[in-house]
């Protein structure tokens, strides 16, 4: 009853004041859970995005659209769908920006969105089973599947001379996606995995975990898990036993929480996240002028994200939720002016005088068929207690 009452009260803080004439947008991600260092940033992102339109003047004929916060626990699939539910029939948004990870994005948009024929742009639910979902054409995200990341981090691995690994990840569907992604890829590159075990989010005590792990006989780690929750259990339970040479991340792993509460433990991890393309660096100049972390993990896909909803507002000469649909893939894919980070005014303009875009964005957006992207991996490696760019991949 207390976390229910708590989730409530701050999912109303969050939201941002709105008014009867406002065009809205649900930003729904995981305000609280395993991945709630990141969401603030994500939402900023995103909410970046949305001032831009409305300061500009140009969104249909001079309107503003803000976005309205709701809590999808990253991990509880009913309170998301109770959280979407309310967005989309009590606040009456016009599309959605999220949800964050992929269990929670799946029942959204299966049990929600979907029926209820409103977009969704995930800018970090990166399962490969989202790639299949019936979505009728309302499901797309910015973020690559892990269909992909599987392969990057197993050749990066190979870069590294990396050919034995210990892997452990959290026990659900993004998970699982890319444990076996990851598994195929590295197996395939001639590499071996000694043992591969799901373990659990929100345990006080990760020892019998890592005793299992080490006794592999690996010396390196992969964990693919939740910055906030078991994926960190699991790195400090082996640092406390001295059970592993290295650890080997993925993107759920990734921000500046873990480095803070692990320090100089933790040099020498390696790491993939999405982002590093061309628009890269002028969209980390852009936030930072703003006050938004350009550079945190998912905000650059969150602000693409949430751009593409608006773009896709004015193509359509309206916020109906069908008519957004509609306009997705027009203004993410050629032909058209390409688009750049900070300059969603141009192109709000160009689509009222009747002409096309081609939204780049922060991330080089380009959907395929079923509305997702490529992208590209960020290699990181942890060096000096600092997250270090070591190459794009």
């Amino acid at each position: 009853m207390k976390k229910t009452l708590l989730t409530s009260i701050l999912i109303t803080w969050l939201s941002a004041p709105v008014f009867a004439d406002d065009i809205k947008v649900g930003i729904i991600l995981g305000f609280t859970g395993p991945i709630e260092s990141l969401t603030p940033d994500m939402a900023s992102g995103a909410e970046l995005a949305l001032a831009e339109a409305s300061e500009s003047g140009n969104l249909l004929g001079g309107q503003n659209v803000v976005g309205v916060r709701a809590d999808s626990t990253c991990v509880d699939a009913a309170a998301a769908s109770a959280a979407a539910e309310r967005l989309i029939t009590s606040d009456n948004v016009a599309a959605i920006m999220g949800a964050d990870c992929s269990g929670v994005t799946t029942a959204i948009a299966n049990n929600v969105a979907v029926p209820n024929g409103v977009v969704m742009v995930s800018p970090s639910a990166t399962s490969p089973a989202l790639s299949t979902i019936d979505d009728n054409g309302f499901f797309f995200r910015t973020s690559p599947s892990d269909a992909r990341q599987g392969q990057v981090l197993a050749d990066i691995l190979s870069e590294h001379g990396i050919t034995d690994v210990a892997v452990t990840y959290t026990n659900n569907d993004y998970g699982k996606g890319l444990d076996e992604s990851f598994r195929s890829a590295f197996e395939a590159s001639g590499g071996s995995i000694s043992i591969s075990a799901a373990h659990e989010d929100g345990k006080a005590d990760y020892s019998a975990e890592v005793g299992a792990l080490a006794a592999s006989g690996s010396t390196h780690l992969a964990v693919f898990g939740y910055i906030d929750q078991g994926g960190k259990g699991i790195i400090q339970a082996s640092i406390d036993a001295d059970a592993f040479e290295n650890f080997i991340l993925a993107d759920g792993m990734v921000g500046e929480s873990i480095l803070e509460a692990l320090g100089s433990d933790l040099d020498g991890a390696i790491a993939t996240l999405p982002g590093g393309a061309s628009g890269a660096d002028a969209f980390i100049e852009y936030a930072n002028s703003k006050g938004v972390k350009g550079d945190g993990a998912f905000v650059p896909e969150s602000y693409d994200a949430a751009s593409l909803i608006v773009l896709a507002m004015q193509a359509a000469g309206s916020a109906d939720r069908e008519a957004i649909q509609a306009a997705m893939m027009s203004v993410a894919n050629a032909p058209g002016e390409e688009i750049a980070p900070g300059e969603l005014g141009k192109a709000l303009q160009i689509l009222a005088d009747g002409g096309e875009v081609n939204y780049q964005g922060a991330t080089n957006v380009e959907f395929n068929e079923v509305g997702e992207v490529f992208g590209s991996y960020k290699e990181l490696e942890v060096g000096e207690g600092e997250w270090k760019t070591i190459k794009i991949h």
